[in-house]
């Protein structure tokens, strides 16, 4: 297990280092310039002011010579100075996890408790009542956008019951509660469906039809094959949605102007604030990166069939 780890981190170094090569070339390639940007709402400022200040940012060197140089600066934790703020990068990402972090572990849970019961049930209970009822929410949960969902659950929650504020003032569970719903909605209809399909699956097999021969308890069967063979597509869900939350979800965050890294983003491709957007860029990557190592080792955990890295005999 130890050197198949190894072996998947030397792999993934040089996917961490294109990922970087490729973000740095697109926005030094998009139409606007960084200090132009910085410039455009304060009237008018001669070309040598902004050549100067082009100097200032090191945005006047070759683009080789420009990504060489932060990425040196990123590998020794320098990750630059904001254009716009002035602040230190990686000190002002760093600010703004706590509350993506908080938004994440709120919607994964809300999500678990809500998609796991409610799929196993619509599983269980296939082509009745609960059933159809279950697979008629999912599929309005999955046709709503969360944008129209977060605007629904401000105008009930907010405007007409006044139960919770409209948008975020500090990150606290209760600012938290709408994003959460508001995410949580979508993803729990979404996985209430896989996990019914999948459950559904492993209810058809043979094993199954076994052990209700051998008049094993029908909750057993359930709860201690079924279940556990299901959570390999489980886990795989949840752990894709984990990796996009971390990275800020950036229009929930944008509408209930929670401050986390996705509205920071969003506001650092707004400015053309290169180093903050490279910073994002880094986090997404290694977010995705170690989503995919950790779920091929529950994989392992969850599967004694299959073996990483291994030939099977």
């Amino acid at each position: 297990m130890r050197r198949y780890v190894i072996q998947r981190v030397l792999q993934l170094i040089p996917i961490l280092i294109g990922i970087t090569f490729l973000s740095f070339a697109m926005m030094r390639m998009a139409g606007s310039d960084a200090v132009e940007e910085m410039y455009s709402g304060k009237g008018a400022v001669s070309q040598e002011v902004i050549d100067a200040k082009r100097a200032e940012l090191g945005l006047d060197k070759p683009f080789l010579q420009q990504y060489f140089s932060w990425l040196g600066g990123m590998l020794t934790g320098d990750m630059g100075i904001s254009y716009v703020s002035g602040r230190d990068v990686f000190k002002t990402f760093v600010s703004k996890l706590p509350a993506t972090l908080l938004l994440t572990a709120l919607s994964i849970l809300l999500t678990v408790v809500i998609s796991i019961p409610l799929g196993v049930l619509a599983a269980v209970t296939h082509d009745k009542l609960p059933d159809y009822v279950l697979r008629f929410l999912s599929f309005i949960g999955n046709s709503l956008p969360n944008f129209f969902v977060a605007l629904l659950l401000m105008q009930l929650l907010s405007i007409k019951l006044g139960w919770l504020p409209v948008i975020s003032n500090g990150t606290t569970i209760r600012s938290a509660i709408m994003p959460t719903l508001t995410l949580a909605i979508a993803m729990s209809a979404k996985y209430m469906r896989q996990v019914r399909a999948t459950v559904l699956e492993e209810l058809n097999k043979d094993y199954v039809s076994g052990a209700k021969a051998r008049g094993v308890r029908y909750s057993v069967v359930l709860w201690g094959s079924v279940i556990k063979s299901s959570m390999l597509t489980i886990v795989t869900l949840l752990a894709l949605s984990i990796g996009s939350l971390l990275g800020g979800t950036a229009i929930i965050e944008s509408i209930f102007m929670w401050d986390g890294v996705g509205k920071l983003a969003v506001d650092a491709i707004t400015m053309r604030d290169y180093p903050l957007i490279q910073a994002y860029v880094v986090w997404m990557a290694i977010i995705y990166v170690l989503v995919n190592l950790v779920t091929d080792l529950l994989y392992h955990a969850l599967d004694p069939r299959i073996r990483l890295g291994v030939t099977s005999e």
